[in-house]
């Protein structure tokens, strides 16, 4: 998807698909830097449940947020949010 957006000739037209790709990517990251911290300490099931319950509104809200941010950005801004993921990926 990356390369899609970085070569087009209307990056404006990908903002929808980069923004699935940081949300994606934010719900992983907590996912990974969270809850899987919170199961291996085993913290317990109510605890789990509620860091769970708590962690998806906060997805949901934060996916809003990115959608709404990104689909005002202009093409150098996109094209500096991919930059950003590429640095994830090295």
């Amino acid at each position: 998807m990356l390369g899609t957006l970085e070569q087009a000739q209307d990056v404006t037209a990908h903002r929808g698909a980069l923004a699935d790709v940081v949300v994606e990517l934010t719900n992983s990251g907590m996912d990974f830097y969270f809850m899987k911290p919170l199961k291996l300490a085993k913290a317990g099931f109510i605890v789990q449940q509620s860091a769970n319950l708590g962690l998806a509104g906060a997805q949901q809200v934060m996916g809003s947020v990115i959608r709404n941010i990104i689909g005002r950005m202009d093409g150098p801004q996109l094209l500096s949010v991919c930059g950003s993921i590429r640095q994830l990926m090295l």
